[in-house]
């Protein structure tokens, strides 16, 4: 899943960014609004996990330009702020969930995953399709009934496939999902990683639409 990390403390950001990449996570991190909106302008992400207490202005203020806007992305609030008003401003504003630091990495991954499935429309963990099956709490994978063992990025686009599983999944959306800005990708990654998917779960799983990208396709 690719993430903006809105976070002015350095030590706090470098945590939460080498935490959510062990989880599998792809992260960009900025320091204040001004880098948000410019990160949000040019990249699609699928969450913003935002600091209210920003240098250059207040994250609320941030998150309520988002809203009229109209954009869709799902924000986490993550601040130091505990009082009332706050949490109820914020979620007012169109916030997706609040957390007080500090608070534990597990139930940050926990929220964040719970507010995927709600925009996502997948009310659990688990996703199936074909005789695949993913856990996105466990990281665990099977095919007909028999755990497969995949790497994080792997695991990554199995589960964007199983999102819309009819629907093309372009190499470009695949690579958005997997890097962020400090990473280098070479030009034939995506490539290498459906090769070892297709290795691990059979050849006909996933499909090559020439010209556009890959799907899992066929029915249920």
């Amino acid at each position: 899943m690719r993430l903006l990390l809105v976070e002015d403390d350095s030590m706090i950001g470098a945590a939460l960014r080498r935490g959510l990449q062990q989880e599998g996570h792809s992260v960009d991190w900025v320091h204040d609004a001004r880098n948000a909106e410019a990160a949000l302008a040019a990249q699609l992400y699928e969450l913003v996990l935002l600091d209210l207490g920003l240098p250059d202005r207040d994250g609320l203020s941030l998150l309520a330009a988002l809203r009229r806007a109209q954009s869709p992305v799902p924000v986490i609030i993550s601040t130091a702020r505990d009082a009332v008003a706050d949490r109820v401003r914020g979620l007012d504003l169109g916030a997706d969930d609040y957390l007080v630091k500090p608070y534990d990495l597990d139930e940050l991954s926990a929220r964040i995953r719970a507010v995927v499935r709600r925009r996502t429309g997948h009310p659990d963990n688990r996703m199936s399709w074909a005789g695949l099956s993913l856990e996105v709490a466990t990281h665990e994978v099977s095919c007909d009934g028999k755990p497969v063992a995949l790497s994080a990025r792997e695991f990554n686009i199995l589960q964007a496939l199983l999102e819309r599983p009819t629907a093309v999944v372009s190499r470009a959306q695949l690579e958005e999902r997997l890097y962020g800005w400090d990473e280098e990708v070479a030009s034939n990654a995506v490539e290498v990683h459906v090769h070892n998917l297709r290795r691990k779960l059979g050849e006909h799983r996933i499909k090559t639409v020439r010209g556009l990208g890959y799907s899992l396709g066929g029915e249920r």
